[in-house]
């Protein structure tokens, strides 16, 4: 590989912003089924286009007005429902899909690039530097090609080598993450889900990227073998200098991972801070009810859940004011009218809520 492990040991002193995400929206319009036209709610005003009434299409509020950044060497935790917008969150950074507004910068040597600006053709040569594991290790990889074939391909790609070096440095990934060598010629079917959420790794540090968005990497896989992988991307992160955007809904797994975590709720963002700091002193009270619900160690310990009433909010017509009012036991007349402002309310620990400094909620002790 090309970094050194005294490039990634600087790598990881470093701290400073390697990827930095402002205001970013993905919306998606809903069509029929006759002919997949956009279905329209006629001449309205919308948050894009203040004061102009547009004819707007409705529209799914998958990422809505998210701002954060990763910094070098470290692991953030992204947590939050299903169906909150995780995944769709991932999958701008790495630009499978393009943003409706917003920036992505990313800081490389000497350089500030806002990803989100670029077309296709001019995103590929940066490709290479920000990689994704997928969830399901099933249906990532490709049942025509080998191991080796699929390991290969992104350095081919890339035109990273050829040849007898392209063969040594197959290899040598097929053995930092734990797979025989031997098998390399076999095709995905004949491995475990284990085996095979290894050779998506392998796949993803093939261009030695800086950045990795990990979507769920463990979810599809059985306990023992999830610490296992969980091991290996810790072991990795320290050899390579690798920063990870850690995409789960188990807390329990973004704990033992993460340096710092944030909740995401119907698209947007409610809390971030240090890993510690969240999980024994939330500011938001969707950060508390995820937290009640995290199983604990002790068997003569009884800890109250917190059950959220009525259902998540439709992202195609979300609530006025904070999102999660409707559910939350604690709102008030302003939550129902006023979006909460994104606030510093203790050192690096920030939330989306009008009360956070009020309210005293429960982490886990």
């Amino acid at each position: 590989m090309e970094t050194t492990e005294q490039q990634a040991a600087e790598r990881m002193q470093s701290g400073d912003a390697l990827l930095e995400i402002k205001n970013l929206r993905k919306y998606f319009p809903i069509r029929t089924r006759v002919f997949r036209r956009a279905t329209w709610r006629g001449t309205v005003q919308t948050d894009l286009h203040p004061g102009v009434p547009v004819r707007a299409p409705q529209y799914v509020k998958a990422v809505d007005d998210v701002s954060l950044e990763i910094k070098g060497g470290e692991t953030l935790g992204l947590v939050g429902e299903t169906g909150c917008g995780k995944t769709t969150l991932g999958r701008c950074v790495v630009r499978l899909y393009k943003p409706l507004t917003g920036q992505i910068l990313y800081r490389g040597q000497e350089m500030e690039i806002d990803l989100a600006q670029l077309s296709g053709r001019e995103f590929r040569p940066l490709r290479r530097h920000i990689q994704m594991i997928f969830q399901d290790p099933y249906s990532s990889l490709s049942p025509r090609q080998t191991v080796f074939d699929i390991i290969s391909e992104p350095i081919k790609a890339n035109r990273l080598a050829s040849g007898k070096e392209l063969e040594e440095r197959v290899m040598h990934l097929a053995q930092v993450v734990g797979l025989e060598t031997r098998y390399l010629r076999r095709y995905p079917h004949a491995f475990s889900g284990g085996q095979r959420q290894r050779i998506g790794i392998a796949r993803a540090l093939a261009t030695n990227p800086k950045l990795v968005v990990a979507d769920e990497p463990v979810s599809a896989l059985d306990v023992s073998i999830q610490a296992q992988i969980l091991n290996l991307l810790g072991d990795l992160q320290e050899q390579f200098g690798l920063s990870y955007l850690f995409i789960a809904h188990d807390l329990s797994v973004v704990k033992y991972v993460s340096d710092r975590v944030t909740v995401m709720y119907v698209g947007r963002l409610v809390e971030l801070a240090p890993t510690e700091d969240i999980y024994t002193n939330p500011k938001h009270p969707y950060a508390e009810a995820l937290l009640s619900a995290v199983p604990i160690s002790e068997p003569d310990v009884i800890r109250e859940r917190i059950v959220l009433e009525g259902e998540i909010p439709d992202p195609a017509n979300p609530p006025l004011g904070c999102y999660f009012h409707p559910r939350c036991p604690y709102a008030r007349q302003l939550c129902r009218e006023e979006v909460p402002s994104w606030e510093e309310v203790e050192p690096e620990h920030f939330a989306a809520c009008h009360f956070a400094r009020e309210l005293d909620l429960r982490g886990i002790e």
